[in-house]
């Protein structure tokens, strides 16, 4: 965590991002809206090698009234790294309103290995009451390790455990048949048992003969 804060960029995204809240507590505080913005992005390797970034934005209002014309701008992903698969990076809303909750999501694909640090997502919105367009921060994301090497899948590791889940199952099989057979089953163990006590004998005599 040290490492991460002490960062240049993480600490600037985390200041940018405090001074943006400590500006919209300040806001909240009267009649109008709050808006809390949240960013995540996780990694996807697909089997033909390539590795995908799936990215979702959770937008939040926590104030007393609605925002409106709400614009997400989220231009931290260069062209020359990473290519858009699916969405986009930018959205419109026309309405949040007070207590709401809005999202949007995208995935994109990378072109190069490295370490990546994204930066926050913009958040643009406009209170009737003024005429200057609002703005707001989501949450920095961690960085990305784009395309590290990650050690072979080991075969015996599922097959182990293919062997635990059918020991399981057998086990709890045997046991509701015990339940059930009990004292059928003790008879017939015993039985068993005494049968091959008087054919184990027989056999090795005849061996000596």
């Amino acid at each position: 965590m040290a490492t991460l804060i002490g960062n240049p960029l993480i600490k600037a995204f985390f200041i940018i991002f405090l001074v943006s809240a400590a500006t919209a507590t300040a806001t909240a505080t009267g009649d109008a809206p709050f808006i809390i913005a949240h960013k995540k992005a996780s990694l996807n390797r697909l089997k033909s090698g390539a590795e995908r970034v799936s990215v979702s934005v959770d937008i939040y209002n926590q104030g007393f009234t609605a925002a409106y014309d709400l614009s997400l701008i989220d231009n931290s992903w260069p062209q020359d790294a990473f290519d858009i698969v699916n969405g986009n990076t930018s959205h419109s809303w026309q309405k949040l309103d007070a207590g709401g909750h809005l999202s949007h999501s995208f995935e994109l694909e990378a072109k190069r290995k490295g370490m990546f640090h994204g930066a926050p997502a913009v958040i643009y919105f406009r209170i009737p009451t003024k005429s200057v367009q609002q703005e707001a921060y989501s949450t920095p994301i961690l960085p990305l390790d784009i395309l590290e090497e990650r050690p072979p899948e080991k075969k015996f590791e599922s097959h182990k455990l293919l062997t635990d889940f059918q020991i399981n199952m057998n086990l709890r099989f045997m046991q509701r048949l015990m339940a059930k057979h009990g004292s059928q089953i003790s008879v017939i163990s015993i039985v068993v048992l005494f049968i091959y006590l008087i054919i184990t004998p027989s056999k090795a005599s005849k061996k000596k003969r």
